[in-house]
């Protein structure tokens, strides 16, 4: 409670100084240096960029317009409606400059001056350069005017006031341009402003504080707040590791959704089928070659199992619900049929130190996406109607522990946790 009230006084004190002495984040928009495009070529250009944005994964209801926003993005605060951003005038940005658009990418704020809140990522999207947003503007200019009214938030207090979030700003966010790093090739600093920018990989991948701003992009991991998901480390080694990776598997999983190392499931599959599979492969290829390159961090995991007969016979009970249930499919010895049956052994999605994922998996089924490159995804039926809280925290404490997994035991309050939680 203390750490809340010390964090609530900071964005006080900030939004306080904000108010008094200015923000140093207003930069004019910057120029376009670029050749310019016609009419349709920039257009063309800006629902590439939508795509590789996943722009419309927030901003569309499901049964909804394109777009026409009005989707709820569940915050440990309370929700952030998404708004409108098809072309009408009224209640969408049709009547938006090309200006006033950058400024929202590049400062987080919106026509009117009103500060967003960052459940829009623009401190990723601040490193969009202005050509790219003029592109997107002419894009969302294009898109049929949608007459549909934006929403209120449902943000609790003090979180709901803009001088909060005046406060947020001063500590955690600074407009930035991506600067190409002149020593790394044309590919590692494309994959690179794909990934910090548009991508928005951060906005999973890393951890996040008590008020909600991120770590950077050290894309180190992070339990995504609200929907119970655990987006892992991409450089550790104990986690996803992608620098042990071969850049083929990591690009053939991010344009599909499946590899011979790992399949995706959750968030990760919507943003696959989505954005993802969309881009073109020079561009897969440069965040593939981005994301090997990743420092990693040398993390192994050190865990010591229990050998006394409790815990023996707990994992024996496992082994026996895998038997009856799994082995069909993954296999005896774990190895699977990969693609469409993920091998277990050394899977490094059952090792984390989180377990949330294997959890809900085994609770609620793992679907693939359906793309291009894998349009009849295998999927694996859900068990949590067949199996207790114990008995599912038996089977993945087993997965946990087998052929060479080394992670600690969940048990069934582990579970439980996770059982409630939305699928949405």
């Amino acid at each position: 409670m203390k750490k809340i009230i010390y964090t609530v006084i900071a964005l006080l004190a900030a939004g306080l100084l904000l108010v008094l002495f200015g923000s140093s984040d207003d930069t004019g928009p910057a120029p376009t240096v670029t050749a310019k495009l016609a009419p349709a070529e920039k257009v063309a250009r800006g629902a590439y960029l939508a795509k590789a944005g996943d722009c419309m994964a927030c901003h569309t209801v499901r049964g909804g317009a394109q777009y026409a926003g009005g989707r709820a993005l569940p915050t440990p605060f309370g929700n952030v409606i998404s708004p409108n951003i098809t072309s009408d005038q009224a209640t969408g940005i049709g009547s938006w400059s090309s200006d006033d658009f950058w400024r929202a990418l590049h400062n987080g704020k919106s026509k009117d001056g009103r500060l967003l809140y960052p459940a829009f990522p623009y401190t990723n999207y601040t490193r969009i350069t202005r050509d790219d947003a003029d592109a997107l503007y002419a894009y969302f200019q294009s898109v049929p005017a949608v007459s549909q009214a934006n929403q209120a938030h449902t943000l609790r207090f003090p979180y709901n006031r803009q001088f909060m979030l005046a406060g947020w700003r001063a500590l955690y966010f600074k407009p930035a341009v991506f600067r190409e790093d002149t020593k790394q090739s044309v590919d590692w600093n494309r994959g690179a402003y794909l990934v910090q920018g548009l991508g928005h990989c951060s906005a999973c991948h890393s951890a996040r504080n008590t008020l909600g701003a991120t770590d950077g992009e050290g894309l180190s991991g992070g339990l995504i707040p609200v929907l119970g998901w655990y987006a892992p480390s991409l450089n550790s080694g104990a986690e996803a590791g992608l620098g042990e990776w071969m850049q083929p598997h990591i690009a053939q999983l991010l344009k599909t959704g499946v590899s011979p190392r790992a399949t995706v499931f959750g968030p990760m599959a919507e943003v696959v089928q989505q954005s993802l599979q969309y881009l073109s492969d020079s561009d897969i290829n440069a965040m593939a070659v981005y994301l090997k390159a990743l420092p990693g961090d040398g993390k192994k995991s050190e865990f010591e199992r229990d050998k006394g007969a409790e815990a023996a016979a707990y994992l024996a009970a496992g082994a026996k619900l895998y038997e009856k249930h799994c082995a069909d499919c993954h296999g005896a010895g774990g190895g699977g049929l990969p693609p469409g049956y993920p091998p277990l052994a050394g899977n490094r999605a059952l090792t984390m130190e989180q377990a949330v994922n294997p959890i809900r998996i085994v609770l609620n089924g793992g679907f693939a996406p359906g793309t291009a490159g894998n349009p009849r995804p295998y999927g694996m039926p859900p068990f949590g109607h067949v199996l207790n809280d114990t008995e599912v925290a038996q089977v993945v404490s087993y997965l946990r522990s087998a052929w060479g997994n080394n992670a600690p035991p969940v048990n069934g309050n582990d579970v439980n946790r996770y059982r409630a939680i939305p699928l949405d």
